[in-house]
């Protein structure tokens, strides 16, 4: 039996042909694995936010975005403060029990729900169907507030109220509190919303 010749041309062009497959599967996989690492916007979007409270005077509010979210900073007046206790028998869920885990860190579960009294650190979403609430902080008789308001927040598409603490009034859509983000003071005037353990 005669052995068959090889052809020499055959064969480069078969070696050449696998080789560029070869180059073509690593230049198509290097792209594809690499679409799951998470991206530079993406590990922005859950970074950490610092924020300088210094210039934040008592009864202002400041916004910064975390997570995508708005995340309220305000500072409360001695007044405001002060009417908190008062309101626990008009709230859902005055002592924050309710998914704790989820909506309040360990050390915001106090009346204020913060760690510093006068600092409310909240995520300016109603728990109902994510509309973001105005603010309504000047107490007394207003349109779609009771006459005895006393401050707080109103979210605009359903009706619900929230006092200055972030928690909900009974009877109303919202079911839970405003979340309270995880969050830490560096100093004095300086906060960290999205961590709070030291490293």
């Amino acid at each position: 039996m005669s052995e068959t010749p090889i052809d020499s041309s055959k064969r480069t062009w078969l070696i050449a042909s696998g080789c560029a497959g070869a180059v073509g599967g690593v230049a198509t996989a290097v792209p594809f694995v690499s679409t799951f690492q998470p991206s530079e916007k993406a590990k922005a979007a859950g970074a950490a936010v610092e924020v300088d409270i210094s210039g934040l005077k008592s009864g202002e509010k400041i916004t910064v975005e975390w997570r995508g979210k708005p995340v309220w900073i305000i500072k409360r007046t001695p007044e405001q403060l002060a009417e908190l206790p008062k309101l626990d028998g008009q709230l859902a869920d005055p002592k924050s029990e309710r998914k704790p885990s989820e909506l309040t860190p360990e050390y915001a579960r106090n009346e204020n729900r913060s760690i510093k009294p006068e600092i409310l650190v909240a995520v300016g979403i109603c728990s109902h169907l994510g509309c973001s609430p105005s603010d309504k902080f000047t107490p007394g008789a207003q349109p779609s507030l009771p006459d005895d308001w006393k401050g707080g927040f109103l979210c605009p598409c359903h009706g619900s109220t929230f006092d200055m603490a972030g928690r909900v009034f009974k009877n109303k859509p919202a079911p839970d509190n405003l979340e309270v983000p995880p969050h830490m003071y560096l100093s004095e005037t300086k906060l960290l919303i999205g961590e709070d353990k030291k490293a």
